[in-house]
C-alpha cells in the first residue's frame, strides 16, 4: 500500500509537470501569433520581393537580384550568421511572348493563351498541325503511331473536382505535363498541348517544369492552354478536325552560378539543426507571391519572430531560401549533400510551399513515433485554430535530405488548398492575390511548431 501511494504521488506530479510545460509552451505560443498579427513584417517582406525583385526563374537576373534581397534582408536582421551556399543550376528563358491559334475547317479562327512549359524547346517559327486529343499518356500510347505522326497532341484530362484537397487533383493528372511532350515524341508528334493543371475555369496558362527524357532523338515542344481555351477547343473537336499554329522562343543557356541563401540562430544545448525553409526561384510569369514567396517571407518571419521574442533555441535553427526548386531542385539536393559532407546531425526538416493561404495545420512524414509526438505536442496548436496533423509531404527543398538522414522527421506547412491552383505557376499570381492575415498567420504558424520541435525533440 506505501509503494502504490508514492507510485501515484509521484504519476501526479508527473502530470503536473506535463501539464504546466504544456501551459508554458502556450502562453510562448501566444506571444509569438501577438508578434506575427500585430507587428509582423512578413506582408511588407512580400511586397519588396514581388515588386522590387519581381518574377524570378532560376537563371535569370532577376534570381540573382532575389540572393542579393534574401541576404541583405537577413542581415538587417542580425540573425547570428548569414552567408550565401555556391550551387550550379539550368538556365531556360521563354524569351518573346508565346502565340497560338486554333483553326476549324471552316476557317474560323480563335486565338487562345498559350505558355510554353519550363524546360521546352521552341518551335523554330510558327509550328502548325492537326490536333489529336487524347485523356492521358495511357490513352496516347495505345494508339497507332500513324494516327499520332506529324499531329499536335492535345492531353486534356482536367482536375478530378470530387478531391477535396486539390493538391490531390494536382498530382492525378500532373504527368500529363511532366511526361506528355517525351510520350508523344516517341509517337511522331510535332508539339503538345495540356489543359493547365489548374481547378479553375479563367483565362490564364499555367506553366510548370517538363522533362525531356534521354532516349528522346526529336524534342518537341511544349506548351499549355488556359482551361478556359481547353474547354472551347474540346468543344470544336467534338463538330470537326482542328488546327492548331502555335510560335514559342524558349531556348536553353549554358548552367550558372547561384546559392542558397542561409541565416542560423546557434543551440545552446548542441549543434543539432532544424532546418526550416522555401524556395526562393518562381516561374517567370506573375511575381512567385504564393509560389514561394510566400514560404520565403514566412520563414523569415519565423525566425525574426523568435529572435525578437529572445528565445533561445536548444538546437541550431536554419531559415534556408532554396534556389531552383522549379525545375530541377539543385538548391534542395545541393545542400543535403553539403550537410552530409559536414557530418551534420539533422533532427528535423519544415518546408513552406503552398502558399500564403489560410494555414490549418502541418504534414507530417515520419517514422510511427515521429508522427504520434508531432501529433501529441501539437496539442498547444488547436487554440490557435490549427487542426490538421496527419502523414503527408514535406516539401520539395527538403526531401533530398531524407537520402542522407532517413530517420529524421520532416513537416510541410498545410494551407487551405481551394484557391491555391487558381495562381499556381500562372500570371495571377501576384502579390495583390496574397491576404495579409493569412501571411501572417503562415508565419505565426512556422514560427510556433519550429518552438514546439525545438522544446520536445
Amino acid at each position: 500500500m506505501h509503494f502504490t501511494k508514492i507510485f501515484l504521488i509521484l504519476g501526479l506530479t508527473g502530470s503536473q509537470l506535463l501539464a504546466a510545460q504544456r501551459n508554458t509552451d502556450s502562453l510562448f505560443i501566444r506571444r509569438i501569433y501577438d508578434e506575427a498579427l500585430a507587428k509582423g513584417q512578413c506582408y511588407a517582406n512580400l511586397r519588396s520581393l514581388c515588386k522590387d525583385v519581381g518574377a524570378r526563374v532560376t537563371g535569370s537576373a532577376e534570381a540573382d537580384m532575389a540572393v542579393v534581397w534574401g541576404r541583405e534582408l537577413l542581415e538587417s536582421y542580425k540573425f547570428s550568421n548569414v552567408y550565401l551556399q555556391e550551387i550550379k543550376v539550368p538556365h531556360w528563358e521563354r524569351g518573346t511572348a508565346e502565340a497560338g491559334w486554333m483553326i476549324n475547317s471552316a476557317g474560323k479562327m480563335h486565338k487562345f493563351n498559350i505558355l510554353a512549359l519550363g524546360g521546352s524547346e521552341g518551335t523554330n517559327g510558327l509550328l502548325e498541325g492537326d490536333v489529336l486529343q487524347v485523356q492521358s499518356i495511357e490513352d496516347l500510347e495505345l494508339l497507332d503511331d500513324r494516327l499520332v505522326n506529324g499531329k499536335i497532341v492535345f492531353f486534356n484530362r482536367p482536375f478530378d473536382q470530387k478531391y477535396i484537397n486539390t493538391f490531390h487533383a494536382y498530382g492525378a493528372c500532373g504527368d500529363q505535363r511532366w511526361n506528355g511532350t517525351s510520350a508523344a515524341s516517341r509517337k511522331g508528334a510535332k508539339g503538345v498541348i495540356i489543359r493547365s493543371l489548374a481547378s479553375s475555369t479563367d483565362e490564364h496558362a499555367h506553366t510548370g517544369s517538363m522533362q525531356y527524357d534521354e532516349d528522346i532523338k526529336v524534342r518537341i515542344p511544349g506548351a499549355a492552354i488556359s482551361t478556359i481555351d481547353a474547354d472551347l477547343l474540346t468543344e470544336w473537336l467534338k463538330i470537326e478536325p482542328v488546327t492548331v499554329k502555335m510560335e514559342m522562343d524558349c531556348r536553353w543557356y549554358p548552367e550558372k552560378i547561384s546559392y542558397n541563401v542561409i541565416a542560423e540562430e546557434p543551440g545552446h544545448e548542441d549543434d543539432k539543426i532544424i532546418t526550416f525553409g522555401g524556395h526562393l526561384d518562381s516561374w517567370d510569369v506573375g511575381e512567385g507571391a504564393h509560389d514561394d514567396g510566400a514560404g520565403i517571407v514566412h520563414c523569415i518571419e519565423a525566425l525574426r519572430i523568435l529572435k525578437a521574442l529572445g528565445y533561445q533555441p536548444n538546437h541550431t535553427l536554419r531559415c534556408v531560401l532554396f534556389m531552383n526548386e522549379e525545375n530541377g531542385n539543385f538548391g534542395g539536393k545541393t545542400y543535403a549533400e553539403i550537410c552530409s559532407e559536414h557530418q551534420e546531425e539533422h533532427l528535423c526538416a519544415i518546408e513552406s510551399d503552398r502558399g500564403g493561404f489560410l494555414p490549418v495545420g502541418f504534414e507530417i512524414l515520419g517514422n510511427v513515433d515521429q508522427v504520434l509526438k508531432v501529433k501529441e505536442i501539437a496539442g498547444a496548436l488547436r487554440a490557435f485554430e490549427l487542426y490538421r496533423f496527419q502523414e503527408g509531404y514535406s516539401g520539395v527543398d527538403v526531401r533530398p535530405l531524407l537520402d542522407y538522414y532517413p530517420e529524421m522527421l520532416q513537416l510541410g506547412l498545410s494551407i487551405n488548398s481551394q484557391r491555391y491552383f487558381d495562381y499556381h505557376h500562372c500570371a495571377a499570381d501576384v502579390f495583390e492575390n496574397v491576404n495579409k492575415r493569412e501571411l501572417e498567420l503562415g508565419a505565426a504558424a512556422m514560427a510556433a511548431m519550429i518552438f514546439l520541435i525545438d522544446q520536445n525533440f
